[in-house]
């Protein structure tokens, strides 16, 4: 395929996401341009619609799943120009996603990313892999290094998505070591933000619907297992910073916040700001739901990055959309 003088592209798996869409709004206001693929079967193409318009952006429908030389195809269908960076972002997120397409949640781990990255190696780009804190399990370790390396149930029920980043980690790293693919990996903790999908089982969006409804909050478990919400702004920020610097060895990187709380915590902060009464619905335990979960940012504060948006901050700007999109609903 012959480029001319195309401007270079930024390929982002699962851009219509709720991350992904955040990811390709920061990269087309940066002045890249971005060329997004996803099936759709999480995302929203509406999430896209100003990047779209902005001319920087396009959209191709499709299955990263695919073996090489179909994805070769798929991606040579939009004609972009030279690829310089794969950010693999596809993937189901939540336990109601990916319990309900866990063999889809294998393979797009797995086949997408052994794919991606020989496409990757074919255009010498640089490849950033979206892995997550699930990869350490119910961790026995608190908070949790880059160099711990998980309390995982491999058959267990939540295995597709944890078992699938961990092998796509694994595939990563053999590819930096043995083919010189210029790697990278994150692991996020518990994002929330905007274009979030209602009734997607995930924590801030169940207990925003509920607030909404003035229903009581859905709490599974005892309410005393502890989360550390990463508003969406401040991911993307380390994600960037992350893909664009220079490191010499492949190094994983948590990209989260280090303010701890209970999910008791967080849904009285909910209802606080939402202004209505702190009632709860408690509902069984989740099977493998861990119950500590905290990220040490150490390496991730030595880029120069800290997270700079309070829960409550964020949750009030996360509360706002809502509220809107459920306006614009009914309208």
């Amino acid at each position: 395929m012959r480029f001319g003088t195309k401007p270079k592209t930024t390929i982002v798996t699962g851009g219509a996401g709720f991350l992904g869409s955040h990811l390709t709004a920061s990269l087309a206001e940066s002045g890249k341009h971005v060329l997004i693929l996803d099936n759709l079967s999480t995302g929203n193409v509406r999430n896209l619609e100003r990047s779209i318009s902005s001319g920087r952006a396009t959209f191709v429908y499709g299955d990263v799943a695919l073996p090489p030389s179909e994805l070769r195809a798929l991606i040579d269908s939009a004609d972009a120009g030279p690829i310089e960076a794969i950010y693999h972002l596809a993937s189901p997120a939540s336990p109601e996603a990916y319990n309900a397409h866990p063999w889809e949640t294998l393979a797009v781990n797995a086949i997408g990313t052994m794919s991606l990255i020989e496409f990757a190696l074919e255009h010498k780009a640089r490849f950033i892999f979206s892995s997550t804190s699930e990869i350490y399990g119910d961790p026995l370790v608190h908070p949790q290094p880059e160099s711990y390396f998980g309390n995982v149930d491999p058959i267990g029920p939540r295995s597709c998505y944890d078992e699938g980043k961990r092998f796509a980690e694994a595939a990563v790293a053999t590819a930096v070591r043995s083919r010189g693919l210029t790697g990278r990996l994150v692991r996020f903790f518990n994002c929330y933000g905007p274009f979030m999908e209602s009734g997607d089982g995930r924590l801030i969006p169940a207990l925003i619907d509920a607030a909404l409804a003035k229903q009581p909050f859905p709490i599974h478990g005892t309410g005393r297992q502890t989360r550390s919400l990463t508003y969406v702004t401040d991911a993307v920020e380390l994600l960037r910073m992350v893909a664009e610097g220079e490191q010499s060895t492949l190094q994983p990187i948590n990209v989260g916040n280090d303010d701890e709380r209970s999910v008791e915590d967080i849904a009285r902060t909910v209802a606080e700001i939402a202004g209505v009464p702190y009632a709860v619905e408690y509902l069984s335990a989740r099977e493998g739901d861990p119950q500590r979960r905290k990220p040490d940012l150490t390496i991730a504060r030595s880029l120069g990055w800290a997270p700079t948006t309070s829960i409550e901050d964020g949750i009030r700007a996360t509360l706002a959309w809502f509220e809107a999109e459920r306006t614009l609903s009914r309208t």
